[in-house]
């Protein structure tokens, strides 16, 4: 199972690789499969009663409902690559899921039940932490969107120079959808990250609980705790869970526990904790920065320009950008409006700033967050701050820094000119209408501080995705799939696998490395290759004079004799993919190489493509090629693809589709190719083949 939409290899890899060792070791065993391509093989409810355990391989969150009373095992997707033999022996002794042991089949019992093996999984902070930032992602986009729209479409000019919507008008229903939107946004983030971590009895609780922190009225705030306080309930809440299922009850009262016992208990308790203990320092917070600032009217209009626009920028909605945002709306009022012109300067600074990061650095963004940041590009220009909210919470230790530099320095240098703004709104749709004095310093603010936001995010997060490279990709990466396994000892659970069966040349239970590769591999191709040569060999067939014809078809005929190089002259990542991409080229399906490897190499970011077993298969989707292509290439010394194994990646394989047929003829491919390359004998005939002719051979037993 798995609730990764970006990837499939690693799936059919790791399901290979189990169905291998159960044989070798006598065990009956059925593979589910669930990607992009949907669920492959499901289990059925025989399927799940007959077996003796399950094991599910997952760097996401999955549903583990219909295992309750199985021992389950949960690893990352990686281990069922690497380890498949001591999983199936592992899993004989697991905790039962949903049994007096609890929370095997959680993903907080994940690691006790894991032991050692899944040192390479992510850990349940992380894949809780980023299930809620998905499911809370289109409501931020969508509620933005509309207020935005609305305000646009909607809004009529003030003398004051504000924006005002009728009442009773089209565009205030369509404004007060958004609205809703937005209302539903934090609680959505705090309740997935609770379900994440406690399963469907967390959901009720991390939603009420994250209602609760964003409505500062119910513990005597002026604001609420915002995405902030959603985080804290969200794991509070999963947490509680995971710990109240662990008490042991009558049997008689197991089955209303998920849905009446649990539920109530913990929103209860979470619910009065945060009313009780966390809410009343967050009313103190919002008083006392209140008074602190009015404290400061008299000081340097830098330096109070500065702090409003770190406040702003930290939480976005919560209460010190409650906080600020009211204590300059208030002065408004008394005549004072260049408090207001310092915070206005620094609202659009987060969206604006966040967007710009996805389009100045591409690759270092999924293509969800790439959709993120022009739906946040537009909300900055509204003055919705809350648009970098999904980039705050998904990395919050790049973002939050960063947003909070380039408002500094935008409220800074709004200060220092006098900016000045008449309503309570920021952005520069205030200026537009005329509400602001001083329009061109405060552009000048706006664009400087989303600038400085951009450059600093991109620093810091390529300096972590560095960071990481340098310690070794994590298994299954950001967006790795997943493989749920019911198995059954001895022979009566299940059947065969739905996938392609395992091969006899299988003779250890544990992953075994590919074979070294032979001296035909990098010696062998002398008279045929030599249109290689190091840099245009993507201009002329590679060693297409010495194709027999008719050559072998080769998935569907998407890899060819043009599209095959047995000496890869790259040395790192990066060339290899490019080097790929101009082999693509020679067959005329490429318009334009250089978005070709950008669009390859912005997966990589997601997750390495390297699988393990010196195999890597870097794909891309993009309008760049007109028809499906696949490359294959060799190289003798291999290259570092950050591969789970830590190997290097010495067989590459390149898929390009178009937009249009990404789908299932893409997801096809990866599977096939996964599949086949499994089987360490067809690695070896794959390394040891010389030039094209025999390659293209050995490729042809690909089904």
């Amino acid at each position: 199972m798995t609730a990764c939409p970006t990837g499939i290899a690693h799936t059919y890899m790791a399901a290979e690789k189990l169905t291998q060792a159960a044989e070798v070791l006598g065990h009956a065993i059925k593979v589910e499969t669930q990607g992009s391509i949907g669920a492959e093989n499901v289990l059925s409810d025989n399927d799940v009663r007959d077996a003796d355990g399950v094991i599910i391989a997952a760097d996401k969150d999955v549903d583990r409902s219909r295992f309750a009373g199985k021992r389950v095992l949960v690893v990352g997707v990686a281990e069922g690559i690497r380890h498949p033999g001591e999983l199936i022996e592992r899993v004989r002794t697991a905790p039962v899921y949903g049994g007096e042991d609890g929370g095997a089949g959680t993903v907080a019992g994940a690691a006790a039940s894991a032991g050692t093996g899944g040192g390479k999984e992510r850990s349940v902070g992380y894949k809780a932490l980023m299930n809620g930032v998905s499911y809370m992602i289109p409501f931020v986009v969508v509620g933005g969107l509309l207020i935005a729209i609305s305000l646009a479409l909607g809004g009529h000019p003030q003398a004051d120079g504000g924006l005002v919507i009728p009442d009773g008008s089209f565009w205030k229903h369509v404004n007060d959808i958004g609205v809703i939107g937005f209302t539903l946004m934090v609680p959505v983030l705090s309740g997935y990250i609770a379900y994440a971590i406690g399963d469907r009895p967390a959901l009720v609780p991390g939603m009420i609980g994250g209602w609760i922190a964003n409505t500062g009225a119910l513990y005597g705030s002026k604001a609420g705790a915002g995405f902030i306080g959603a985080i804290v309930t969200g794991f509070l809440a999963g947490f509680l869970v995971v710990w109240i299922k662990k008490v042991r009850v009558p049997r008689f009262v197991q089955p209303i526990m998920p849905i009446i016992v649990i539920p109530i208990v913990a929103t209860t308790a979470l619910g009065l904790f945060f009313l009780y203990v966390i809410g009343r320092p967050i009313s103190w917070v919002f008083t006392h920065l209140t008074g602190w600032l009015g404290g400061m009217t008299g000081s340097s209009a830098v330096l109070l320009g500065a702090i409003l626009g770190l406040m702003i920028a930290f939480d976005m909605g919560g209460p010190v950008n409650k906080t600020a945002f009211l204590f300059g709306a208030g002065l408004i009022a008394s005549g004072n409006q260049t408090v207001m012109g310092m915070c206005a300067a620094a609202i659009p600074v987060m969206p604006l700033g966040q967007g710009l990061a996805t389009l100045l650095r591409r690759r270092l963004y999924s293509e969800q967050e790439r959709e993120t940041g022009m739906a946040a590009l537009f909300m900055g220009l509204f003055g919705i701050s809350e648009g970098a909210i999904p980039f705050a919470a998904a990395r919050p230790a790049q973002v939050i820094p960063a947003n909070m530099l380039g408002g500094a320095v935008a409220g800074a240098l709004a200060g220092a000119a006098g900016v000045t703004d008449a309503v309570p709104h920021g952005g520069p749709i205030v200026a537009v209408l005329g509400a602001v004095g001083g329009v061109p310093v405060f552009f000048l603010a706006v664009v400087v501080g989303a600038v400085v936001t951009a450059l600093t995010t991109v620093a810091l997060v390529d300096l972590s995705e560095r960071g990481k490279g340098r310690k070794g990709a994590p298994a299954g990466a950001a967006a790795a799939p997943a493989v749920t396994v019911a198995v059954a000892a001895g022979a009566g659970a299940g059947g065969p696998s739905g996938t392609a069966a395992a091969t006899g040349s299988c003779t250890e239970a544990a992953s075994v490395p590919a074979p070294a590769p032979s001296p035909a591999a990098g010696e062998g191709d002398e008279g045929g290759d030599g249109d290689e040569g190091r840099g245009d060999g993507a201009q002329a067939p590679a060693d297409g004079h010495s194709v027999p014809s008719p050559s072998p078809e080769v998935l569907s005929g998407y890899l060819t004799a043009r599209t095959v190089r047995t000496r890869l002259a790259a040395g790192e990542k990066e060339a290899a993919i490019r080097e790929m991409a101009e082999l693509a080229a020679g067959t005329g399906r490429v318009t334009d190489v250089a978005e070709l490897v950008r669009v390859a190499l912005a997966r990589e970011a997601q997750g390495t493509t390297g699988l393990g077993e010196e195999i890597a298969v870097p794909h891309a989707k993009t309008d760049a090629v007109t028809a499906p292509v696949v490359c294959f290439a060799r190289s003798a010394e291999g290259v570092e693809w950050g591969s789970p194994d830590g190997t290097k990646a010495r067989l590459v394989f390149m898929i390009a589709v178009p937009e249009a047929a990404a789908g299932d003829e893409h997801l096809r491919i990866l599977a096939l190719l996964s599949r086949k390359l499994m089987d360490p004998d067809f690695r070896a005939r794959l390394q040891g083949a010389e030039g094209t002719a025999e390659v293209l051979a050995v490729l042809a037993e690909i089904r």
